[in-house]
This record gives structure tokens, C-alpha cells and sequence, in this order.
């Protein structure tokens, strides 16, 4: 009754307009509220347009595959290359999870994986544990090279004769 009441004096809230076919309305990915992250749904990310013709979404999703897979070429020749290979591999991969379910699975993973490393990383413990361990490993560095020194001495490289 209440409802009917407050519809007829038009002080219910606006009603939001319909999407288009191929609008999302759900969250976005990321997007944190009170500490849950909302993840969108799995799927195709294409326009409306684009997938109401069942010929045309099949181009598209090619044409992202295509464009996905140069990337990830791309960043893969990056790997021994100069350049942000694993970066470049990502973006791919991002390219490919607009379109395909698979590549969307993938990167939530990744990302999963990656916030649990930076969360571990930066546990005290753990960190003092890496401070300890980076500290050891640089003494017996310093070490072995003192030794070397007093044994072998050092030969600057412009005093070298053959």
C-alpha cells in the first residue's frame, strides 16, 4: 500500500532508462565496495549491434583474436628483446578477454595471483625474513670477493698485457 501511495504522490525514485543490447550494468571489474570486489560476468564484451548479426560478431570476435594474438606475438618476442615483454603479453591477453571467456578466467587468475603476492610481500614477517636473507647473501658475496682479491690480487683492466 505504502508503494502504490508514494508511485501516485511521485515520490518513488526515477526509474533507470533500459540498457541497450550490449550495455552492461552489473560492476565493473575492480570496483570495491565496503571490501568486496565486484567482478563483471563472463562474456562476450562486443556492442549491441555487433551481436544481434550473428555473422558480423563472428568477424569481430576474429578481429579481436587476430589483434590479441599480434600483441601477444609481440610480447613474446619482447621476452629475450629489450622491452616490457610480460607487459605487452598482458595486454594481449586483455585484448582477448573482451571477446572470449577463456582469456577473461586467465586474467582473473593473474590477477588473483599477483594482489596474493603483493599482499605477502608486505607481511612483516616476511619482509624482515627477505631483509635477513638479501643481508646474508650480500656478506658472503663480500666474502668470496675478499678472498679472491687476497689470493689473485687485482689487474686493472688497462694494465692487462697477453
Amino acid at each position: 500500500m505504502k508503494a502504490e501511495r508514494d508511485l501516485r504522490d511521485g515520490d518513488a525514485a526515477q526509474a533507470k532508462p533500459a540498457p541497450d543490447a550490449g550495455d552492461r550494468t552489473d560492476g565493473v571489474t575492480g570496483e570495491v565496495t565496503e571490501g568486496v570486489t565486484k567482478e563483471r560476468d563472463l562474456g562476450s564484451r562486443a556492442p549491441g549491434f555487433i551481436k544481434a548479426s550473428r555473422a558480423l560478431h563472428l568477424s569481430w570476435q576474429v578481429g579481436v583474436f587476430v589483434v590479441g594474438f599480434a600483441v601477444v606475438v609481440a610480447g613474446i618476442i619482447m621476452l629475450p628483446l629489450p622491452g616490457p615483454g610480460w607487459l605487452v603479453i598482458f595486454g594481449g591477453m586483455a585484448i582477448w578477454a573482451t571477446e572470449f571467456v577463456w582469456a577473461q578466467l586467465v586474467l582473473r587468475w593473474t590477477r588473483r595471483k599477483v594482489t596474493e603476492a603483493a599482499q605477502r610481500a608486505l607481511d612483516p614477517k616476511v619482509r624482515r625474513r627477505n631483509i635477513i636473507l638479501t643481508s646474508t647473501g650480500l656478506v658472503i658475496v663480500a666474502v668470496l670477493v675478499g678472498i679472491y682479491v687476497w689470493k689473485f690480487g687485482i689487474t686493472m683492466p688497462w694494465k692487462i698485457h697477453e
